[in-house]
């Protein structure tokens, strides 16, 4: 299973994405979920995935092939002039795909569900998020709701309702969404560090931010301690039920 999360905020876009795949618990290994393309002063635009994952990584494989064979007159997302633009070409892509697998495979390809969160920001607008589903087509994220989940979302979702705000600093955003991820990896075996976290500032065109958080991180160790400490003290300060 998976698990990601991409928030828009005054001060820019965070994105998370865990890394664990598994066929049953016998059959568990890491594979990235949070792609980024980057042109230094122009546009940095981040794509994380959830669900089949030979589906995803084929919409992935399919992009990039876009970028590097080039050409004046196909679109990539290196020469869309918009974030609109370029979840038209991610939705594109997840309906080509689909097309080849139904194919090959027939009706076994109904089941290969992906959807992606998309983010980012090219020169001249301000930056945007997105969910892109199988059919391929998206919607934007709302101002009254300012983040996007996709994949095992239940457990973490409940901090990101209560806690979020539009002005937030990022760093104060990645810590909300770190302790959002803690609460689904102790909730199910099916998601999983390393955690790719990455911190994207408005107008800097850049993803100096990105950092993956490996099991054995000191920051997250000890904010998944603090949590449960702080949770357990605030439930003993609580007046006890009486009938």
């Amino acid at each position: 299973m998976t698990y990601c999360v991409g928030l828009k905020l005054d001060r820019g876009l965070v994105f998370a994405a865990d890394t664990r795949t598994n066929a049953g618990l016998d059959n568990i290994a890491t594979f990235r979920k949070l792609h980024f393309w980057e042109r230094e002063g122009e546009r940095v635009i981040t794509l994380l995935s959830a669900g089949n994952l030979a589906t995803t990584q084929a919409v992935i494989s399919l992009l990039s092939e876009q970028i590097s064979l080039g050409g004046d007159e196909a679109p990539t997302l290196m020469t869309v002039d918009t974030m609109f633009q370029a979840a038209r070409l991610v939705g594109s892509a997840v309906r080509e795909v689909a097309r080849v697998d139904s194919e090959t495979h027939g009706a076994q390809a109904e089941n290969f569900s992906v959807t992606f969160i998309l983010g980012g920001q090219i020169k001249g607008e301000e930056p945007r998020l997105f969910q892109v589903y199988s059919a391929g087509n998206f919607i934007e994220v709302s101002d009254d709701t300012p983040f996007l989940q996709i994949g095992e979302h239940k457990y973490g979702k409940p901090i990101l309702d209560r806690v979020t705000r539009p002005d937030m600093r990022l760093g104060e955003a990645a810590k909300m969404v770190l302790l959002s991820f803690d609460s689904t990896v102790r909730s199910n075996l099916s998601v999983g560090l390393p955690i790719d976290l990455l911190l994207y500032n408005t107008d800097s065109f850049s993803t100096s931010r990105y950092k993956r958080i490996e099991q054995d991180d000191p920051y997250f160790q000890k904010l998944s301690e603090a949590w449960s400490d702080k949770l357990r003290e605030g439930f003993a300060a609580m007046e006890e039920f009486d009938e």
